[in-house]
């Protein structure tokens, strides 16, 4: 096995053995991965943005809210999903409170394809200006297969700002998970972000893992490499 490799699976059974033993706390943390970025020019380089599929989900708990007909509703219990059908939307009367506690309360909220169109109407700006607004279901899809692949996307965004960290972050797993699965999704979480980037490895400057409230681990960068 390659010493990177070693080094990488190292790194993440130190992360759990801290989270699960050393310091365990009452909740289930998760764990991210972080890129410090290099050789971007704040003034010419906007954004970065991208979504990816990882392999494993690296959520405990996914919540989803569907909006939707009698008959994605019907799923929707049978997932155990939250839902509401066009008459509550009605009622939301586009109350800000309301829709923006909607928003905060899930990682994705799919609709109706018949009933997306009148979302802004009832529901105002507030979801779409959340970056919530609802992912249309169409007639031939099922909530299920939607919400299997929305489970395993994660996004990476950045705005360049002269004087702020250049750095892409997204989570990659929880301490629950088995260390295979989570090194699995460090590897497809690098191979994306590096797509991203105009130069490849010559604008990473440095990534790390960390559970939420545990010290980082360097898996590439001060001499470190990952590949």
């Amino acid at each position: 096995m390659a010493a990177k490799q070693l080094l990488l699976k190292d790194n993440i059974k130190a992360l759990l053995h801290y989270s699960n033993n050393t310091n365990k706390r009452n909740f289930t943390e998760t764990v991210e991965i972080h890129f410090g970025l290099k050789n971007f020019d704040p003034a010419r380089d906007k954004r970065i943005a991208g979504n990816t599929e990882l392999p494993h989900n690296p959520r405990k708990k996914f919540a989803a809210l569907v909006l939707g007909n009698e008959k994605h509703i019907m799923e929707a219990k049978d997932l155990g999903l939250d839902f509401r059908s066009l008459d509550d939307l009605k009622k939301v009367n586009r109350d800000k409170k309301i829709v923006k506690k909607m928003g905060k309360s899930y990682d994705k909220i799919l609709a109706s394809a018949t009933i997306i169109r009148q979302v802004p109407r009832l529901l105002g700006p507030q979801l779409n200006r959340m970056g919530k607004f609802p992912l249309a279901v169409k007639a031939n899809e099922t909530i299920a297969e939607k919400v299997e692949g929305f489970a395993k996307n994660v996004k990476f965004a950045l705005k360049f700002k002269a004087g702020a960290p250049m750095c892409l972050s997204a989570p990659i797993g929880h301490i629950e998970m088995e260390p295979i699965h989570i090194e699995q999704n460090i590897i497809a979480a690098v191979n994306f972000v590096l797509t991203l980037m105009k130069q490849g490895w010559i604008n990473i400057k440095k990534i790390h893992i960390k559970s939420t409230m545990g010290p980082s681990y360097t898996v590439y960068g001060n001499s470190i490499a990952l590949v």
